[in-house]
Formats: structure tokens, sequence, C-alpha cells
């Protein structure tokens, strides 16, 4: 910074430190001396719309998400009377839908418990647009609606992350977390190599090591149908 002449702001300054959920009680409580400047850690920060939590449980992230889409839900259903369902379809998934699919691949590997508060969301929307009661079966309007499920849209989204960096449309640092099993010397005569599955590099700890995009990336692309 200071080589690029430029000074630290604390009031827009945070720090955040990551750890397993086993390890929080080893996070420091004490500020980071930056600069001139003494910074305190927080426990979630907030970052091009998605919030991270020092246990990456992404816990906080799923809490505003949650909050956010049944706050549209609550004023989608003041007015469902006075609009036609392809109105009400528009615009559930424009204040509902669009929330939960953005960055929806940071997900992958969350805890089903939180990946169900999310596809309560999804729930509770399909229900206002065909106008049905919580006893009924969700899973015929959800196909009806052509709508996956919370854990679907997760893997499709990383799917077609990992599609557009094997065809070099996503940033190089994406692009160079993967590796083709083709290129690797000493697979180029497995039959592995004629197909176009991805390296899967080993992990140390599952519980983060398992979520990091080079990691799931290819597991979720190898698990596709060989036609898709």
């Amino acid at each position: 910074m200071r080589a690029n002449r430029l000074q630290v702001n604390p009031s827009k300054t945070e720090v955040l430190w990551c750890s397993s959920g086993r390890r929080q009680h080893q996070i420091p409580a004490t500020s980071v001396r930056i600069g001139a400047v003494d910074v305190l850690p927080v426990s979630s920060v907030h970052n091009l719309g998605v919030y991270i939590d020092s246990a990456v449980a992404m816990r906080s992230h799923i809490t505003a998400t949650v909050r956010s889409c049944f706050s549209a839900l609550r004023q989608l259903r003041s007015v469902r009377r006075c609009l036609p369902q392809q109105a009400l379809l528009t615009l559930a998934r424009a204040l509902i839908v669009s929330k939960v699919d953005y960055c929806c691949a940071v997900l992958v590997g969350v805890s089903s418990h939180l990946l169900n508060r999310l596809q309560s969301v999804i729930n509770a929307a399909a229900r206002l647009v065909f106008s049905a009661r919580r006893s009924e079966h969700i899973t015929p309007l959800l196909r009806d609606l052509h709508w996956l499920r919370v854990p679907e849209r997760i893997r499709f989204r990383l799917c077609v992350l990992t599609y557009r960096c094997l065809n070099g449309t996503s940033p190089s640092y994406l692009v160079e977390s993967i590796c083709r099993v083709a290129d690797v010397e000493g697979r180029r005569h497995l039959r592995s190599s004629a197909t176009t599955a991805l390296m899967v590099p080993p992990v140390r700890r599952s519980t983060l090591g398992d979520r990091s995009f080079p990691v799931a990336a290819p597991r979720a692309w190898n698990s596709l149908p060989p036609v898709v």
C-alpha cells in the first residue's frame, strides 16, 4: 500500500482469522497492527455480497440470505391477489431465487442443516406462486417450475464454473487451479486420459480442504455422466 501511495482507512478495514470449528478457541482476540493502525478481529466479513465467518461454515451468509428472502416473500404475499401467476413467478425469480443462486458455489460442502434453511425459502416461494398449502407436497411444485433443490443448484453452478474454466472463460487464478488427467505425465497411458476427467488433489483436512475449489470442482465434474 505504501508503494502505491495508499493509506489504511480504519473504518473500512477488517481482520478475520479463519480456522476450523474445533480450533475456534485458538483464534487470538488481540488487535492486529497494520501500519500505524490497530484493527480488532471480527467474527464475519461482508465482501461482494457474501458473508464469510471465521469458521468458514457460511452460517452468516445463509442467515442473511434467508432473512432477506423471507422479507421479500412477506411483501409478495401482501400483493399476490392483485397479480397474475406469471407476474408472481417473475417476481419470485427476481427477488428470491436470484438471491439463493448468487455465489451459491461457495456453499459446497456446507452442512445439510444450513442447506435445509435455504431449501425452506425455495419451498415457500413455490407455494406462494401456486397458492399451495404447507401440507401439500413440494416435489410436484418444484418439478412444474423446473426449480432444482438447493444441493443440486450448488452442484450445477459449480459444474458450470468448471466448464468455463476448461474453456478459458473464467479468471486465470481459477483456470490454473484445475488440471485434466490427460495433461498429467504419468497418467497419459491410462484409460482415464481419454476422458474429460479432472485431477482431484489430496487434502489434509476434509472439513475445509474438501470444500476448496481445486478439490470440489473436479469431484463435481467427474461425477457427471459422460454424455453430459
